[in-house]
C-alpha cells in the first residue's frame, strides 16, 4: 500500500488511540503515539485511565474486529487465563427476568480493561514503524501561518526540566478521550467549537474484586442484572481471570454505590435479583471498594462544523463517549478505527469533513441505543422523540419475550453486540416472536425482597 505522508501523530494510548496506531502503520511511514502515562508493559490501572479498573467487555463486533487487525490475540488471551465464553449464555437480567439463554455465536471476551490493553498495545508497539512517547504532555496544536492546517503538535516530557518540543506531522489524530482539549484548541485557532449533545445520567460504577469459586457463577461466564427505570440499581460481576473475579455495581441519577465494604455488600443485597449478594457475601475480598463517576454521555458534533483545519481528526470518546452501561466503548473505537482504515486506503490523505461524516454515521446506532435507553428513566433529562418512545416501549416488549424465547434473545444480543442493526429487531418474524408473548407492555419483575419465597433457585430457572 502505498505511504501517505511521513509521520502520523496520535494523541493518547488508550484503546482508541492504539487501533487508530495499528491502521496509521499501513499507510504512514512513522507512527508515533502520545501517551502522558507510561504504558508500555502495563497491566494494571493507571492515573490516566482511573476507569479501567471497573468492569469492561470485549463483546461480538468489536471482538470480530480485534481478531482481524490482531490474528490469534483470542488464543493468545485465553492462553493467559483470560475468560471467553458466549455473549448470550452470560446470565442476564432485564427488568429483574433472567432472560433465556441462547447460543449465538457471538464471543464476549471479560479481560480486566488494563490486561486486554497491555496484550494490544504489546501487538502495536511491535509494529516496526510505530513508536510509543511515554509519560509525555501535549502543550497544543501547532498550525500553518494561516491556520488552514495542521502541522504537528507541541509536546513536553514529564521529567524535570525538560523543554517543549515541536513534532511534526503530516496528520494528527487526537484520542485524548472525554477529557479531549480539541474545542479549546480550535478556539484559539479561529474555529467554531462543536455543538455538544449531552444525556445527564448521574451514573456511579463501584467495583471490588474477589477470588472466585466455581459455585460463585454455577458454569457461566458472568451474571448481569441490568438496571431498568423500575429497579435502578444495576451490577456486572464477571470472571475475568482464572480464580479472579470482579464485581462493578452501578447507580443511576446520584444513587452511588458506597465505598464501605460493608455498605457495598448491602448494596449488592438490594438489587432486585439474588444471585449476585449470593456469590459474594461469603466470598475472599482481594481489595477495597473503588468508585468512579461518569456524569453524562456526550456527543460532539464534528460532522456539523463547517470550518476544520486539515490534516486533523478525532476519533474514540474524544468524538463521542457513551454511558458504560451499554458496554459499547471498545467495539465503538475499533469500528471508528476501521472507518479511519477505510478512508487511508482511497490512498489519499484522510480529510476531516468525509471522515467526521462516516465517523457520525457508524456512532448513530451505538448512541440511540446508549441514549435511548437512557431515556427510558424518567429522570434523565432529554428530548423524548417519537422513535425514543416507541423504541423503548418495544424493547420493555422484547425484553420479556426473550425470559420465554432464546431466539429472542438471540437476536437481542445481535443488535446489543453491534453485529446487526435495530431494524433487525423490528422484522417480521421476530415481532411475531415478541408480540406472541407480550401484546402490551409487561410489568416489570418484583424484586426478591417483595417476594420472600423467591431464592436464588427461582431467580436462575427460565
Amino acid at each position: 500500500m502505498s505511504q501517505l505522508g511521513a509521520r502520523a501523530v496520535v494523541l493518547g494510548g488508550s484503546m482508541g488511540g492504539i487501533l487508530a496506531a495499528r491502521v496509521l502503520a499501513e499507510s504512514y511511514a512513522e507512527v508515533v503515539v502520545v501517551e502522558r502515562d507510561k504504558v508500555l508493559g502495563v497491566s494494571t490501572p493507571r492515573r490516566g485511565a482511573p476507569h479501567t479498573v471497573h468492569a469492561h467487555g470485549l463483546h461480538a463486533r468489536g471482538h470480530l474486529i480485534f481478531e482481524e487487525l490482531f490474528p490469534g490475540i483470542t488464543d493468545e488471551l485465553r492462553a493467559a487465563g483470560v475468560p471467553t465464553g458466549d455473549l448470550g449464555e452470560m446470565r442476564w437480567f432485564f427488568n429483574a427476568r433472567k432472560i433465556q439463554p441462547a447460543r449465538t455465536g457471538l464471543l464476549s471476551v471479560t479481560a480486566p480493561r488494563p490486561v486486554l490493553e497491555n496484550h494490544v498495545r504489546s501487538r502495536v508497539a511491535t509494529i516496526p514503524n510505530v513508536t510509543f512517547m511515554q509519560e509525555y504532555d501535549v502543550l497544543g496544536l501547532v498550525a500553518t501561518d494561516d491556520r488552514e492546517q495542521i502541522v504537528g503538535v507541541r509536546v513536553q516530557s514529564r521529567t524535570p526540566n525538560a523543554d517543549a518540543e515541536v513534532l511534526d506531522a503530516d496528520l494528527v489524530v487526537d484520542a485524548t478521550g472525554r477529557g479531549s482539549r480539541t474545542p479549546a484548541w480550535l478556539d484559539e485557532l479561529g474555529y467554531q467549537r462543536p455543538e455538544e449533545e449531552r444525556v445527564k445520567v448521574g451514573l456511579a460504577y463501584t467495583t471490588r474484586h474477589y477470588r472466585s469459586r466455581p459455585e460463585m457463577f454455577d458454569g457461566v461466564q458472568s451474571i448481569n442484572p441490568v438496571a431498568s427505570p423500575a429497579h435502578p440499581r444495576g451490577a456486572f460481576l464477571g470472571q475475568v481471570g482464572t480464580d479472579l473475579c470482579i464485581l462493578s455495581l452501578t447507580g443511576l441519577l446520584g444513587d452511588y454505590p458506597p465505598t464501605d465494604p460493608q455498605a457495598f455488600l448491602e448494596f449488592a443485597r438490594s438489587l432486585p435479583v439474588p444471585d449476585v449478594y449470593e456469590a459474594v457475601r461469603d466470598a475472599e475480598p482481594l481489595d477495597d471498594p473503588v468508585s468512579f463517576r461518569f456524569p453524562a454521555s456526550v456527543r460532539r458534533r464534528y460532522e456539523r462544523l463547517l470550518r476544520f483545519p486539515d490534516r486533523y481528526l478525532i476519533i474514540g470518546d474524544a468524538f463521542c463517549s457513551f454511558n458504560p452501561v451499554y458496554g459499547q466503548g471498545m467495539s465503538v473505537a475499533a469500528i471508528q478505527a476501521m472507518t479511519l482504515r477505510s478512508h487511508l486506503r482511497t490512498g489519499r490523505p484522510p480529510s476531516s469533513s468525509p471522515f467526521f461524516a462516516d465517523l457520525s454515521h457508524v456512532i448513530d446506532t451505538p448512541w440511540d441505543i446508549s441514549a435511548g435507553g437512557d431515556l427510558d428513566f424518567p429522570a434523565v433529562e432529554g428530548r423524548r422523540t417519537l422513535k425514543v418512545r416507541v423504541g423503548n416501549a418495544y424493547m420493555a416488549r422484547l425484553q420479556y419475550a426473550a425470559t420465554e424465547d432464546p431466539e429472542v434473545t438471540t437476536g437481542f444480543m445481535r443488535v446489543a453486540g453491534l453485529v446487526d442493526p435495530p431494524e433487525a429487531l423490528m422484522r417480521p418474524a421476530m415481532m411475531r416472536r415478541v408480540f406472541r408473548h407480550a401484546i402490551r407492555r409487561p410489568a416489570p419483575g418484583p424484586s426478591w425482597h417483595d417476594v420472600p419465597t423467591l431464592g436464588a433457585a427461582t431467580s436462575r430457572t427460565g
